[in-house]
This record gives structure tokens, C-alpha cells and sequence, in this order.
């Protein structure tokens, strides 16, 4: 789980820039500047994931509303709400309800809350190649990490030309394998219920609640 919500997009703040290349965090910058404007987020995404060597091949949809650090995410019949202090994985599967609070022994983990700014710290990044998909311009910028003992290799981020919003993110890491997330759907400034990143304990009477802090 925690793999896919490793991703995406946008980001909200810049630091380091000496190593990076000037028209990439022009770029950057103005779909920055955009994000900022708007209060909430909504995607609907694709999410792939292929490894060839190991005969892995996973495709899936899933969706998030994001607003600040709150967010709700949906996907693989799971259900992660974050309400700013703890966060709640609901699994009508496994009739459970994981909650916990924002703390996590995986400092990689990148939450929905920071799928658009990702990014931000920890990447080089340079302009890479010009696509043309369905009609739209789609620049990528090539990111690659700092670290040394990454797992990733590096990350292509695909930016609309016209709009400045994340088309995709492709994700290559070491060891083969590729995970894309394509965003089939970007609206802003939404009208969302005021109890959306709440959880109502009362409607899961008959799932066990694990508290793990």
C-alpha cells in the first residue's frame, strides 16, 4: 500500500536549486505558483506497476481529495482518511479499521498530503523530452535522487504545457521495476462535505478497530 501512495505530484515549495537545471525550475516554479491558488484538489488516477524480470504486471484506479494536509484516498477497496492529526485505513474486506497517528518508521513514505510536493527536497532535476499525447504537450523532467543508496533510479514527471498540472509520473527504480500514475482527472476548488476527512467510529460497529499508538 505504502508503494502506491509513494507518488506524485507538484510541488509546493523549492529549495537548492544551485544543481538544477534553470528552465526546469522555471517550470517547476509556475506549477508551484498555480497549486498555491487553489484550496482543495480532486484526481482520479491510474496507477501501473511492471517489472519484466520478476513477471509482475499490476494496473489499478483509485482517486484522492486533498486539501492542506487532510486528505481521502481511495483505491485497491481501501479507504485511508487523514484528518490532519491521525490516520485512518479503513479495509470493508477485512471488516478492520487501522488508526494511527501521523508518525512512521518509513521517513520514504510519501502520504497523499505530500503527493504534491514530493519532490521538493532530496532531487536534482533537468528538462528531458517533449511529448505529444492526444492532442496535449507534455514536457518531463527528469528527477533524480541525491541519495546514493536510493532504490530509485530516477522519475519522469510529465507536465501539461497549456494547463501546468501533472499529466503522469513514471518511476523507474533499480531493480526493474516501473510505476506510473496517470491522472485521468484534475479539478479544484471543489465543493466537499465539511465531514469528508472525518471518520465516524459509529458506522463501523462491526469492524475491529486497531489502534497501533
Amino acid at each position: 500500500m505504502k508503494k502506491i501512495i509513494f507518488l506524485a505530484l507538484i510541488t509546493l515549495g523549492f529549495s537548492g536549486f544551485a544543481q538544477n537545471d534553470a528552465k526546469a525550475e522555471s517550470l517547476l516554479t509556475e506549477v508551484s505558483n498555480k497549486i498555491k491558488t487553489y484550496k482543495n484538489i480532486s484526481l482520479d488516477f491510474k496507477y501501473e506497476l511492471n517489472n519484466m524480470s520478476e513477471n509482475i504486471k499490476q494496473e489499478t484506479r483509485g482517486d484522492v481529495v486533498i486539501e492542506g494536509e487532510k486528505y481521502k484516498l481511495n483505491i485497491l477497496g481501501v479507504t485511508r482518511i487523514f484528518d490532519g492529526d491521525s490516520l485512518y485505513t479503513i479495509s470493508p474486506e477485512d471488516e478492520e479499521v487501522t488508526i494511527s497517528s501521523t508518525n512512521t518508521d518509513d521517513e520514504g513514505t510519501i502520504t497523499p498530503s505530500k503527493m504534491l510536493s514530493f519532490y521538493e527536497d532530496g532531487y536534482t532535476f533537468k528538462m528531458d523530452i517533449i511529448q505529444n499525447v492526444k492532442g496535449r504537450k507534455i514536457q518531463y523532467i527528469k528527477l533524480t535522487p541525491m541519495d546514493t543508496n536510493s532504490e530509485i533510479k530516477h522519475v519522469l514527471l510529465g507536465i501539461d504545457a497549456t494547463t501546468k498540472h501533472i499529466y503522469n509520473l513514471i518511476e523507474v527504480g533499480k531493480n526493474g521495476t516501473k510505476t506510473t500514475l496517470t491522472v485521468n482527472s484534475f479539478q479544484t476548488d471543489q465543493p466537499i462535505s465539511e465531514t469528508l476527512f472525518t471518520f465516524d467510529e459509529g458506522k463501523y460497529a462491526d469492524y475491529f478497530i486497531n489502534r497501533i499508538d
